[in-house]
């Protein structure tokens, strides 16, 4: 009976204490990547950037237009899986 009790309790400080180990952990992992990424000459993905500067209007509109490619993209795949499970599971019907 008293394993039960105390389950919840270590189970709490378990999910605690692995939490801050976990984080303390990836922060230096990712330090580390980053300082041998720079140490190794590679590039930096947004400092690194050969696109021309555009003004601020512009850019949002570019990002506008790419995140509604990505979208339709996106929409066209869901349905693609919607009607490949339709026709698997019996209930395929054309649209």
């Amino acid at each position: 009976m008293s394993q039960k009790d105390n389950f919840g309790g270590g189970f709490l400080l378990g999910a605690i204490v692995g939490g801050a180990l976990g984080g303390v952990l990836g922060t230096l992992l990712a330090s580390r990547s980053e300082n041998f990424q720079r140490a190794s000459g590679e590039k930096d993905v947004l400092a690194g950037s050969k696109q021309p500067k555009f003004t601020t209007e512009e850019s949002i509109e570019q990002s506008r237009r790419s995140l509604e490619d990505k979208i339709a993209q996106l929409n066209l795949a869901i349905d693609d899986v919607r009607h490949q499970l339709g026709a698997v599971n019996g209930n395929f019907s054309e649209e």
